[in-house]
């Protein structure tokens, strides 16, 4: 559509800035002109009734204050509610814990945030105002400023002399933190856990057997390049199958037996090329499952720790610290692959072998 020749748009009544011919604006946009949009400035400020009325003023703190005291009551709940709801194994404790200990703390951290913005919309100074940008180095100058800035700052949203609000929200956030603290604190062993991970249910003479099906493992089974997911014979049948195969579970593998570098004391851990390490990553206990059949290297999903088997399951990428342990291993009679004993060392992250 064209326009009038003292360049207006004729539908939108907007000035439009003309061009040369050498200096045309990209096609389809239009530019305005910097005169014909003004800066609106701000609104006039409107008192609010909290502002005109002390009586009001109260009011709005102690419902700010009462936001802070729920959420106090939120993270006691939490804790009560770990405790009161144990974990014991079957689905319907699982939901309770979960249901209830999620409700008080989503209650404490919900009711912080409701308390802090109703105290910013209520009772903080509501005049807008325009900050400059100003260098980060911290002058002498600056830092008196700061001090002025966090002075009036206080004078505003009258943290100081609001000691209701203060302290409720001091309780607040005191106590939010005390339901990760329970949480996490009871994820500790009650005991020192080296000797628990140290000795699993592998020894002398137990069987290799597939995962989950129990199978029994002959060494001609294993082929070179396969990799087999191992547990020990007995696992399905024990009462706390879990956390046995939490620390009993292998990986199997075969390769050339020329291509294994066996150290001193290790020369009869491997069956003509067959070995078998620990799943247990030594960095926070993720299975160690996937193989590369080329490299020959082990890799942990988690945070990409990658072990050379043909090494010893040295570690050769990634965060962890010690080589998978590796479990000695031998045929019997039959030729079915047995354990020569168990672990020589603890399975799992290395975390667990410092003192508590």
């Amino acid at each position: 559509m064209a326009n009038d020749h003292d360049g207006t748009n004729p539908r939108a009544g907007t000035t439009v800035e003309k061009y040369g011919e050498h200096n045309q604006p990209t096609a389809g946009t239009a530019v305005v002109s910097s005169d014909s949009v003004q800066n609106p400035g701000f609104e006039p400020f409107r008192a609010r009734v909290a502002d005109l009325d002390p009586a009001v003023a109260r009011a709005q703190e102690r419902r700010v204050s009462a936001w802070f005291v729920l959420s106090i009551i939120g993270s006691v709940f939490a804790i009560v509610a770990y405790i009161i709801f144990p974990i014991d194994g079957t689905p319907g404790s699982i939901r309770n814990n979960n249901f209830f200990l999620g409700i008080g703390i989503a209650l404490a951290l919900l009711a912080v945030g409701f308390g802090a913005v109703h105290w910013s919309k209520s009772l903080m100074d509501g005049h807008d105002l325009v900050e400059q940008r100003h260098g980060t180095r911290g002058t002498d100058a600056t830092r008196e400023k700061a001090i002025e800035v966090f002075e009036l700052g206080n004078k505003e949203s009258g943290f100081g002399r609001r000691t209701l609000i203060r302290r409720t929200l001091i309780g607040a956030l005191v106590v939010s933190p005390l339901p990760a603290v329970v949480l996490f604190r009871d994820l500790a062993p009650a005991e020192n856990p080296v000797p628990l991970l140290k000795q699993t249910m592998w020894a002398k003479g137990v069987r290799l057997t597939r995962d989950p099906s129990g199978t029994p493992i002959k060494a001609s089974d294993v082929t070179l390049g396969s990799a087999f997911h191992v547990i020990p014979d007995g696992l399905n049948e024990s009462e706390h199958k879990l956390e046995e195969k939490a620390k009993a579970a292998v990986l199997l593998m075969r390769l050339k037996p020329q291509d294994l570098h066996v150290s001193a004391g290790r020369e009869d851990w491997n069956y003509d090329g067959i070995i078998a390490y620990s799943k247990i990553c030594t960095h926070v206990g993720c299975p160690v499952a996937l193989y590369e059949q080329q490299t020959h290297h082990l890799l942990c999903p988690c945070h990409q720790s990658q072990f050379d088997i043909t090494h010893e399951a040295q570690v050769i990428f990634g965060p962890a610290k010690r080589p998978l342990p590796q479990l000695p291993i031998t045929v019997d009679s039959e030729g079915y692959l047995i354990a020569r004993s168990d672990f020589t060392e603890p399975v799992g992250p290395s975390f667990w072998e410092r003192k508590l």
